[in-house]
C-alpha cells in the first residue's frame, strides 16, 4: 500500500516511495543500480551502467531546447542505512517501512535516506515526464557517496559534455552551496618499543570522557575539545612531576568524528607510588605521591573545564587503579608519543577570508590506537589518525606535509588515503547568478550563499569536468543519518518548483 500517493508531486513522490522499497545502503548498491537501467531501458533513454555501479542517463533537450547547452543532474544512490536496535528490518534485504505524519516523512526504526534518495526521485521525475521544458540532461547518479564518495572518484566523466551541473545533495532550503572543502585521512604511526613492567610499579587508568564531539567538518568550528588532544595535556603534566610509563593509548572512533573520550593506562615507578597503596588514604601526607597526583588531576579538572565551560561543560579527567600490564613502552617510546601528542595540530588552523565564517583549513585528530607487538622483540605502533580539510588545495598540501615532518622527526610514518579535491569559489558563475534570481522571484527573498567545510561530490566533478558551473541545493531535512531522519513535504514541492524553473530559464 502506497503511503505517498495522495501528496504532491506526485511524480516525485511515487519514485521516492519506489527507491525506499530497494534496500541500498553504502556498499550494496547492486538492486537500485539495476533499478535505474531497467529504468532508462522501459523509457527507452541511453544510459551507462559502470562496474562500480554508477549509472548516467541521457535524455534529449525538449521542443525548443535542442540546441542548448547540456545540464547534469547529480545525486547519489547510497544511503546510510542505521536501525533501532529493536527494529526488526534488514537493511541489506528489506525496504523502509514509510511514515507520514502533519506533512514530514519519515520511516519507522531506520533512516528514511532523503540523503540523496530525493535527488534521484527528482531526476527520475523528470527524466519520466513530457511537459517539463528542459535541455539536453544528463543525469549521473553515483554510488557510496556516504563512506568516501568512491563512486563519484571512480565514474569515468569523459562520455558527459555538460559544464553546468545542479547537485541536489544539501538538506536546508533556502541555501546554495557553492564550495566544499577537499580532505584527506592522514594516519601517523609511530613505533614503540616494549619492556616488562617492574612488578613493584604502580598502574591507572587515566581517563578523558563527556567531551561534546560532533562531525569534524560542519562542527570544528564549535572549537570544543578532542578528547585526546586533552589526554595528552595531562600525560605531559604526569610525565614532568613523576616518572611514568605508558601502556596502550585509545581514543576515538571515526577519524571525522571528533572524539569524546580517550583513556591510557599509565605506568608509576615504585619509587614515586611507593605509598599509592596505603589502606587509608586519608593518613597520607598531604606532599605523598598520591596525594600530589590526585592534586594533579584535580587541578586539570578545572583547568580543562574552565577552557571549555561553553562547549563541554561535563568534561571529566579520572584516573582510578587498574592491574598491572605485563609490558610497557619503554622510557623514550613513552616520552615520544607524549612529545608527538602535546604537538600534534588540531582544530581550526585558518578561517576564509572570502566567505565570513567558513573555516578554510582544519585537522581533527579522530583516532588515537594502539597495536601491541606479538613478542617484546618487535615494534609496536602508535597511531595518529586525522581529518585533514582545506577549501585551498594548497593549505591541504601544506598540513599534510608537516604531519610528515611530525613523524619523521619521531621515527614514524605518514600514510595518506582517501584524497578528495577542494571545490574552490567561483567569482563569476552564471548558474549561481541565475538560481539567485529565481529564487527571489519564487520566494521573495535572497538565498543564502554557502560554502561548506566538508566534502560532497561537487568537487570531484570540478576537479574532472573543468570550467564546470555547479550549485548544490535540496528541500529541508532533519536529523540525516539517524533513525530521527525526516523530510518536509512542503519543501519538497517548493524545492521541486524551483528546479523546474531553473531548467526552463536554461535554454
Amino acid at each position: 500500500m502506497s503511503i505517498l500517493s495522495s501528496i504532491e508531486p506526485q511524480n516525485v513522490f511515487h519514485y521516492f516511495e519506489e527507491i525506499c522499497s530497494i534496500p541500498h545502503g553504502s556498499g550494496h548498491t547492486d538492486a537500485i543500480s539495476n533499478y535505474l537501467a531497467a529504468f532508462a531501458e522501459a523509457h527507452e533513454l541511453k544510459y551507462i551502467k559502470d562496474a562500480s555501479n554508477n549509472v548516467i542517463i541521457f535524455k534529449p533537450g525538449t521542443s525548443g531546447y535542442e540546441t542548448s547547452a547540456p545540464v547534469m543532474l547529480q545525486g547519489h544512490i547510497d544511503m546510510v542505512a542505521v536501525k533501532e536496535k529493536d527494529c526488526p528490518i534488514n537493511m541489506d534485504t528489506d525496504g523502509l517501512k514509510l511514515k507520514l505524519e502533519n506533512g514530514i516523512i519519515s520511516a519507522e526504526g531506520t533512516t528514511l535516506g532523503g540523503d540523496d534518495g530525493i535527488a534521484v526521485a527528482f531526476a527520475l521525475a523528470i527524466l519520466d515526464s513530457h511537459d517539463i521544458p528542459h535541455p539536453p540532461l544528463e543525469a549521473v547518479f553515483t554510488v557510496d557517496e556516504e563512506i568516501g564518495m568512491l563512486g563519484a572518484a571512480a565514474l569515468d566523466c569523459t562520455p558527459l559534455s555538460s559544464r553546468i551541473m545542479l547537485n541536489l545533495d544539501s538538506e536546508d532550503e533556502g541555501y546554495l552551496l557553492v564550495s566544499c572543502a577537499g580532505g584527506a585521512t592522514a594516519d601517523v604511526q609511530i613505533p614503540v618499543k616494549w619492556e616488562n613492567t617492574n612488578e613493584k610499579a604502580s598502574a591507572y587508568k587515566l581517563s578523558v570522557s563527556h567531551a561534546c564531539g560532533g562531525h569534524s567538518g560542519v562542527e570544528i568550528n564549535k572549537q570544543s575539545a578532542n578528547a585526546s588532544k586533552v589526554l595528552g595535556r595531562v600525560l605531559n603534566a604526569l610525565a614532568n612531576d613523576f616518572d611514568i610509563k605508558l601502556s596502550t593509548l585509545s581514543g576515538g572512533l571515526k577519524d571525522n568524528a571528533i572524539p569524546t573520550d580517550a583513556e591510557t593506562v599509565v605506568i608509576f615507578s615504585d619509587t614515586d607510588m611507593s605509598d599509592i597503596n596505603t589502606p587509608d588514604h586519608a593518613d597520607i601526607p598531604a606532599n605523598s605521591a598520591h596525594a600530589s597526583l590526585q592534586d594533579l588531576i584535580s587541578k586539570w579538572n578545572q583547568i580543562i573545564r574552565h577552557e571549555y565551560t561553553h562547549t563541554d561543560p561535563d568534561i571529566c579527567i579520572t584516573l582510578e587503579p587498574v592491574d598491572l600490564p605485563a609490558a610497557t613502552m619503554t622510557d623514550t617510546s613513552t616520552h615520544t608519543v607524549i612529545d608527538v601528542l602535546m604537538t600534534y595540530p588540531n582544530g581550526v588552523r585558518k578561517m576564509s577570508k572570502d566567505i565570513a565564517g567558513l573555516v578554510q583549513t582544519s585537522l581533527n585528530l579522530g583516532i588515537l590506537s594502539t597495536i601491541k607487538p606479538d613478542d617484546q622483540s618487535t615494534n609496536g605502533i602508535v597511531s595518529f589518525k586525522s581529518s585533514v580539510r582545506s577549501s585551498i588545495g594548497s593549505e591541504k598540501d601544506a598540513l599534510l606535509n608537516s604531519l610528515k615532518s611530525l613523524a619523521t622527526l619521531a621515527g614514524g610514518t605518514l600514510t595518506v588515503t582517501g584524497d578528495y579535491p577542494a571545490w574552490e569559489y567561483r567569482e563569476v558563475s552564471p548558474l549561481r547568478d541565475l538560481m539567485v534570481k529565481i529564487f527571489k522571484q519564487q520566494y521573495g527573498k535572497e538565498p543564502v550563499i554557502q560554502a561548506l567545510h566538508a566534502g560532497v561530490e561537487c568537487g570531484i566533478f570540478a576537479s574532472k569536468m573543468p570550467g564546470l558551473d555547479c550549485v548544490s541545493f535540496g528541500p529541508d531535512m532533519d536529523d540525516i543519518h539517524t533513525t530521527n531522519e525526516s523530510m518536509n513535504v512542503e519543501s519538497v514541492r517548493r524545492t521541486w518548483e524551483y528546479t523546474l524553473e531553473i531548467l526552463k530559464e536554461l535554454k
